[in-house]
């Protein structure tokens, strides 16, 4: 990205407060839901906000009038992942919550996000990583760009963007292919973890953040019923949840000339072969 000056582009970053990957996951026994009690902000997410800020930064910097809002839904601890977010740079928080949000699919959640981008209105530019450390479904993003009306820029390892035409242009690796992909404001974009290094906020930045502005808002104030989201606008639902096995000791081979066909018929067994 080079440096220079741009009309002032608003930015909204979406970020989501995860169960740490550190600790065991576990699912509540009443709600089928996952327990939520230590959670951070997602670690793919950081890789969004790192976009997001270099990318004003590319561009003349906040003094520009650029904004990076950093977003999230969920309940009242989401918010510390928003916070986290201000410390990497974003200039102010948003946080949707609303106890109706919980339990909300893929489908119910871009429904709330999609409204809540609405809300902020004006929006050139959604950010988000390629997906959550929770569920790793990679889907939002896309139903996010469907619902806004936004071109869908995805799963980008590296982001340039022409302040004259006002077009984000992505490089995206497949198996067999490269591909740059270009599309001109508004739109949705996703980057790996691979698209940059997420810097880590220093005490300066931390002591900024506390001065930046973090709104809270609930459905009604953007325009959302309760019956929209949570498990009565989600389209699929989870029926029946358990710990998963203790693993199982593996099967120890000792070499006495017929290894190789011990090996062989393991895989066979297990149909690996």
């Amino acid at each position: 990205m080079t440096e220079e000056t741009t009309a002032p582009l608003k930015i909204v970053v979406l970020v989501k407060h995860v169960p740490d990957v550190q600790f065991d996951r576990h699912i509540d026994s009443g709600s089928l839901r996952l327990d939520r009690a230590e959670s951070v902000l997602s670690e793919l997410d950081e890789y969004a906000v790192e976009a997001a800020v270099a990318l004003v930064e590319s561009q003349g910097g906040f003094a520009a009038g650029h904004e990076v809002i950093a977003a999230t839904m969920g309940g009242k601890s989401a918010s510390n992942s928003v916070k986290k977010a201000l410390q990497m740079g974003a200039s102010s928080g948003l946080h949707l919550n609303d106890e109706a949000l919980a339990g909300s699919d893929t489908i119910a959640t871009s429904k709330a996000l999609a409204a809540l981008v609405e809300h902020v209105g004006d929006v050139d530019l959604v950010v988000t990583g390629m997906s959550s450390t929770d569920a790793e479904t990679s889907v939002v993003p896309a139903q996010l760009a469907e619902r806004l009306n936004f071109a869908q820029l995805t799963h980008a390892l590296a982001v340039d963007f022409d302040a004259d035409s006002r077009v984000l242009t992505i490089r995206r690796d497949h198996a067999d292919r490269t591909l740059s992909l270009a599309a001109a404001l508004p739109a949705v974009l996703s980057v790996t973890d691979q698209a940059n290094e997420p810097r880590y906020p220093n005490f300066k930045a931390i002591m900024a953040a506390k001065k930046k502005s973090l709104t809270e808002v609930d459905l009604a104030g953007i325009g959302l019923a309760a019956d929209a989201v949570g498990a009565p606008g989600s389209h699929s639902a989870v029926l029946n949840a358990k710990a998963r096995p203790a693993r199982e000791a593996g099967t120890v081979i000792n070499d006495s000339g017929q290894a190789g066909i011990a090996l062989v018929d393991f895989l066979a067994e297990q149909k690996l072969i």
